[in-house]
């Protein structure tokens, strides 16, 4: 039987130089930003900079909010049947160490695009967020 729940995430939007860092997800094969779920009692900034971490190798030296994403677009249906609607804490660091080194149980590849030649498969709840960073790059806002 079939559960729906919600979940709280974070993640952070790793950007330098006109060019953002996405990953490859193992489940999906579609691009997007690190992050992932909060375990209980943990803060989102905490979420954010161990996701960031553990699938990228790469440690943050300062991060701000960039915005908070749920509703529709953010709902998934995982290959168990399960639904889950996710809120999703989104961070930017352009400030940041270490060398890449992908987490293999969940990451494909990492790749640096330039933020006007982003692949089109994007995974689904990572769109609003990414096209909002976009945007406001190319609005220079």
């Amino acid at each position: 039987m079939s559960k729906e729940f919600q979940s709280c995430g974070a993640s952070v939007i790793v950007y330098k130089d006109n060019k953002i860092l996405l990953q490859q997800r193992r489940d999906n094969g579609c691009w997007g930003y690190p992050g992932g779920h909060t375990e209980l009692g943990e803060k989102v900034e905490d979420t954010a900079k161990r996701e960031l971490f553990e699938e990228t190798g790469l440690k943050v030296l300062s991060m701000k909010l960039f915005d908070v994403f749920s509703g529709p677009e953010l709902r998934r249906v995982y290959p168990d049947g399960n639904i889950v609607h996710i809120i999703d804490v989104v961070y930017i660091s352009t400030e940041f160490e270490g060398k890449l080194k992908l987490q293999e149980s969940e990451v494909l590849d990492l790749k640096w695009f330039d933020i006007n030649d982003i692949p089109d498969n994007i995974s689904p709840p990572v769109k609003p967020g990414l096209n909002k960073f976009i945007k406001q790059i190319q609005g220079g806002l």
